[in-house]
Order: structure tokens, then sequence, then C-alpha cells
């Protein structure tokens, strides 16, 4: 589809993304059925309207990044994360350099910080919590969900750490306080270092594979020695020798 792939073209050129690295069939299905909806025949029609609609181009934003989180997502994994994970990091220092990658509208970061708060106060926490989707990290800052994406959260993070209004549940503010959101591009902007931990989770599958490479082996290069990174529950990593780690728990990676 010669269309789309200029469409891909101007896109990197207007916004630095590259759709080229994610699967192709996923996003052309993804995207095509939203120019569709807006009226628009094809993808050259669709980047014309984008290149003038600051709304249509967030809406385009929000579509290709999937924004699909909950808070606790996997509670078995979390329990690993508090119960083995947690512990043994702080062993070694009890000031954590963490980081939340493609965090979407706020819920991994939040529960991190929440799993955190049974080892150490609020004030010692600290998550830097990043996105592509500035429309996703607004929301994420404002901390405002509908009562399902609090299905797995434990009854007493939920009596504790969030406040009922009307259907919808706010994020207390003190966990707020431990998060700091960013915009950050995966595949473009450069990585910080030193990290204790980095959570990236339900985000590679929609890369391509050279895509993963190179994100894993940038994740690698930010963690410290003993660092550890948590994946997603469908993105076990078969080889993860290749990027210098070692399998520490089911998703979790300890950087050698």
């Amino acid at each position: 589809m010669p269309d789309y792939i200029k469409f891909v073209d101007s896109v990197k050129r207007k916004t630095g993304i590259d759709l080229a690295a994610y699967k192709e069939a996923q996003m052309k299905r993804r995207l095509t059925s939203l120019y569709e909806k807006k009226g628009f025949k094809n993808f050259v029609d669709f980047f014309q309207a984008l290149d003038k609609d600051r709304d249509l181009l967030n809406e385009f934003l929000d579509r290709m990044t999937i924004n699909v989180s909950e808070f606790y997502r996997n509670a078995k994994r979390w329990d690993v994360l508090e119960q083995k994970i947690f512990p043994k990091l702080l062993a070694d220092n009890r000031r954590l350099k963490i980081w939340s990658a493609a965090c979407s509208t706020g819920e991994e970061p939040y529960t991190t910080a929440m799993v955190l708060s049974n080892h150490q106060t609020l004030s010692q926490i600290s998550v830097l919590a990043t996105d592509l989707d500035e429309n996703a990290i607004g929301r994420a800052k404002v901390g405002i969900y509908p009562e399902r994406s609090l299905a797995e959260v434990p009854a007493n993070m939920k009596s504790k750490y969030f406040e009922k209004q009307a259907a919808f549940y706010k994020v207390d503010g003190a966990i707020k306080k431990t998060v700091t959101f960013k915009k950050h591009n995966l595949l473009k902007d450069t990585y910080d270092k030193n990290f204790d931990l980095i959570i990236c989770r339900n985000v590679m599958i929609y890369f391509t594979e050279e895509a993963k490479d190179l994100i894993y082996q940038n994740f690698s290069n930010s963690l410290k020695p003993g660092g550890i990174l948590f994946v997603g529950s469908t993105e076990q990593i078969f080889n993860p020798g290749k990027y210098g780690f070692e399998t520490e728990d089911t998703f979790f990676y300890r950087k050698k």
C-alpha cells in the first residue's frame, strides 16, 4: 500500500514517530478504522487533515499508542515485585531510581508507588513515568479513573489511596506526588542511566523485532548492574543473555 508508506514517512517528518517500528498489519488496521470513522478515503487525505488539525493529530496519537491499562494488572506479578524484588533492591539502596516506561494513563506508576509504600514511606519514593502520548500523560496527572480500572486493587490499598467521586475514583494526592510524568519516545529519545527498576509492560508486543531489540538493549544500558526489568505477561524474553540479563523470576530480568 504505497499511500501507507508515504503516510509513515510524513508522520515521521512531522512528529518524529516512526510507525515503521510498529507491526504493520496491526497499525494499518487501527489507523484505517480511525480515518474511515472520520470520513477520509485514504492515508494521503488523512495526513493532510492531521497536518492542519491539532485535535485530530492528538486523536491519531491516542489511537496508535494503545492506551489500555489498569491498576495492579496481572496482580500476581505485583506480589512478586512486592515480596521478592523490592526487598532485594532495598537491601542495597534505600533510594530506588524507578522508571515506568510507556506508562499510558498512569495506572502502572501509581501502582508501583503503592506497592513500594509497603516497604517505605511515600517521602522516600520517586517514580519517573513516561509516555509518547501527551493526552495520556495529561489524564495520568489528573489521576481520576473508572471503577473497572481498580478491579485488581487490594481492598486496603483502595481505601487508603483512592477517594470515590460519583462513578470514579481519584488517586490520593500523596501518591500523585511520588510520580513525575514526562513525554518520551522509546524509539528516538535518549535514556537516562542508573535505574534500579524499569517497568515496561504490555507495549513491546506492538513493536517489530528490530524495534524490540533496540529497546531491550537500551533498557539494559539504562539499568545498574543488579537492576531489574519488569515486562508484561505476554512479553517473556526468550534470549535474555543477548541483552546482558538473567531471569530473576517470570517476567523479571536482572542485569548482570
